[in-house]
């Protein structure tokens, strides 16, 4: 995983997401999502820049796709903001950093 990253699993939900401290955002995405590739760098850099205010992780839908039905995602790929174990907000499709910047901001 890249810098400030980290992998979900759906082992680790709970313990990662819903039990954090701080708001998370979550990123559902597979390997041979094109849209989900080229959000990647955003995501990348939003993990930098928010470093020690919200936590990024990413879920490999096709490895934990347990966690992916229980949260309804149907199509990828889908950012949600969790806080206090709870989804805040909801961002499906590939978007501009302000988009997902100004839902976190909110948050925080």
């Amino acid at each position: 995983m890249a810098e400030g990253l980290f992998e979900i699993t759906d082992g680790s939900f709970d313990s990662d997401v819903i039990g954090s401290d701080l708001p998370v955002l979550v990123d559902f995405w597979a390997a041979w999502c094109g849209p989900c590739k080229a959000i990647a760098p955003v995501i990348q850099e939003i993990a930098i820049e928010y470093s020690g205010k919200v936590k990024v992780g990413k879920v490999d839908v096709d490895q934990n796709n347990q966690i992916a039905m229980q949260y309804g995602i149907r199509s990828i790929p889908t950012l949600l903001i969790l806080k206090d174990g709870k989804v805040i907000d909801q961002i499906v499709g590939a978007v501009p950093k302000k988009s997902i910047t100004d839902l976190l901001d909110k948050v925080l």
